[in-house]
Parts: structure tokens; sequence; C-alpha cells
């Protein structure tokens, strides 16, 4: 009789251990559809007609930083992305760089802006301490005076 009551537990064993593992596979099947590696349908160098505009993509590979670009003053003015970035082609006058040293980018635009600066303050090694790019947001905190510009009213 106590045999009876082993094969009833090891019955729920194998069949809770079964329903589990179908459970793993289910589970990683579903998190493979619906969070691809890739989750824009074009990489950058497969479309060559999308290469101007990262926003498209970006919404759904980056939307955090796609959204706070679309929000910041780069955005706003339509700046967009391969003028600091550069083209993923490289045939743009800069060469991609998913971080760009702003030293280097941010001086082609701002360079009488960062003269000022130097001027009043010294060098300062990198922009984004002060200014972070992709998060001047004129929605959030982040768009208040920065605290250089407090000090030079």
């Amino acid at each position: 009789m106590s045999t009876g009551g082993k094969n009833t537990s090891f019955k729920w064993l194998i069949t809770g251990l079964g329903v589990f593992l179908l459970f793993i596979v289910i589970s990683g099947i579903y998190l493979t559809a619906a969070f691809p590696r890739v989750r824009c349908p074009a990489r950058h160098l497969d479309s060559p007609e999308a290469l101007a505009d990262c926003y498209e993509c970006h919404q759904k590979a980056t939307p955090k930083v796609a959204q706070d670009w679309y929000e910041s003053k780069h955005g706003v003015q339509l700046v967009k992305c391969f003028m600091c970035h550069g083209q993923p082609d490289g045939k743009g006058s800069l060469p991609f760089a998913a971080s760009p040293d702003p030293a280097v980018t941010c001086q082609r635009c701002h360079d009488p802006s960062m003269q000022r600066m130097t001027a009043k303050f010294g060098v300062i090694k990198d922009c984004a301490e002060c200014h972070p790019f992709h998060q001047n947001s004129i929605h959030h905190a982040t768009y208040v005076k920065p605290e250089a510009k407090k000090t030079l009213d």
C-alpha cells in the first residue's frame, strides 16, 4: 500500500516538472518574439532611404533617447541625428559614432558659445556636465537654466 502512495507522489512530481518545463519553453518563445534583439525592421546599413531619419526606428529601439531628442532644443529645431552622430554608412562629413566626442562635435556648431564659456569659467572637459544632450526637454526639469547661465544673469 505504501508503494501506491509513492507512485502517486512520483506522478505528481513528474507532471509538475513537465508543466514547469512547458511554462519555461513557452515563456522563452514569447520573450524572443516580443523582444527581438533588433527591434527596428531596418538596420542602419540595410535601409539607405532611412539613413537621414533615425527617429522612426529609434522610437522602437531606444524610445527614451528618441523621445528626449524629440523634446530637446535639437529636436524642436529639427537638428537631425546625423549632424552630431554622423551617417552610419560613413558617407557624411562626420564619422559615425554612437557616442560622439562632445569637445569636437559640439564645437562644430557651438564654438562661439564655447569660447565665451571658456573665457568666463575656464575649460570644462565635458559639455554634457552642464548641458546634457538628448535631455534638454521642454517638458522636464532638465530644461531649467543650467547653473552656468544663472551666474551670467
